[in-house]
């Protein structure tokens, strides 16, 4: 899964690129100011007419008794603007009960385990470390595009393009065949499921135009999330590049979003799905999210269930996993670890982190 590349962009790119992203930042900060300059001038106005007529009221008291004439009633805005609601940010936060783990604790070198409404960390070791986060990527993928797509049911068809990416830097994949016409929906459980790369560049072009153009948005939504200071991604993927980084922390709040959204938890949560039938795949594609199988036997009796989950892998950060649980009362919480020496021993961290904090 996910093995190392050398990347193929050249320095001079590498600069253009990030040239664009801080244009990009500065157009997006305009623009935020014209929204406030638009809500504030309406306001300024009114408060300059009311001024005008108390000053006139003053002067000419007999005036100020009569009714106003009809028309002038037009001058005062009847209603004010709405003002756009200011989001809230999901922020981790440490606490005088959080508890830093001793190394050797884990089997992971990196974990949190979090409240998912109060944010307060229960538990963690090394959590605002930056680390590759390998097909953990993938979370983000799924909500930038969820975020982009109006209808699950509409069809892409793989190209050249998808299937080369993914043999040339030896991805993972789904299974979905050059020339073959897919649902979106069936991109999205593609992505996830299997941590199939086809799929996940697939989206990309589909919700963005290009795999680069989407990777702005995602970096976009991490500078949104308030993760811009210590994450960014060059690729939907999670193929390992020097600037392509997050924390365990971070990644935490990502799946935080994509758990918030409904069609990022439908798919987040599925432990099967069987893609549609097309002529390359009659039967469909049967996909699985082992991590979910393979945990849940570990929660078969007992207050909490894990109720979403990716797994990730490259060689510079060992076996990763980001996963959601929830309690019987209804109370979630969210669990990341990275550079775990295996797929198991990373689930054998999940459970053990939520067994003894979550309870």
């Amino acid at each position: 899964m996910d093995e190392a590349y050398t990347p193929i962009l050249t320095e001079e790119e590498r600069a253009r690129r990030r040239a664009q992203r801080s244009r990009a930042r500065q157009e997006r900060q305009r623009q935020r100011g014209l929204r406030l300059l638009r809500r504030v001038i309406p306001a300024a106005a009114a408060a300059l007419v009311l001024l005008l007529l108390l000053t006139a009221a003053r002067r000419h008291p007999a005036e100020a008794e009569a009714p106003p004439p009809e028309e002038e009633e037009e001058l005062l805005p009847e209603t004010m603007p709405e003002e756009e609601p200011v989001p809230v940010l999901f922020t981790p936060a440490v606490t005088a009960d959080t508890v830093t783990l001793p190394e050797g604790e884990l089997y992971s070198q990196y974990a949190v385990v979090m409240d998912a409404q109060s944010g307060e960390i229960l538990a963690q070791t090394l959590s605002d470390t930056v680390i590759s986060p390998a097909s953990m990527t993938k979370v983000l993928t799924l909500l930038v595009a969820s975020e982009a797509i109006t209808d699950p049911e509409d069809t892409f068809t793989i190209t050249i393009d998808i299937t080369d990416y993914c043999y040339l830097n030896g991805c993972s994949a789904a299974g979905f065949a050059l020339g073959e016409t897919v649902t979106v929906r069936d991109l999205l459980y593609g992505t996830i499921l299997p941590s199939g790369a086809d799929a996940a560049v697939a989206l990309a072009i589909y919700a963005a135009g290009s795999h680069e153009a989407f990777v702005d948005r995602m970096n976009e939504k991490l500078a949104d999330l308030g993760l811009s200071a210590t994450a960014h991604f060059t690729n939907c993927v999670g193929l390992y590049d020097a600037d392509h980084h997050c924390t365990v922390r971070d990644m935490a709040v990502i799946l935080k979003a994509a758990m918030d959204d409904p069609l990022c938890r439908e798919v987040l949560g599925a432990r099967v799905y069987t893609t549609s039938q097309t002529e390359q795949h009659p039967e469909g594609l049967a996909l699985s999210n082992w991590f979910l199988r393979r945990i849940e036997d570990r929660f078969v009796e007992g207050p909490l269930q894990v109720i979403g989950a990716k797994t990730g892998y490259v060689s510079q950060s060992g076996s990763c996993a980001a996963s959601c649980a929830r309690r019987e009362d209804g109370r979630e919480f969210l669990c990341v670890t990275g550079n775990a020496s295996g797929a198991w021993r990373a689930i054998y961290d999940h459970t053990a982190l939520y067994q003894t904090w979550c309870k």
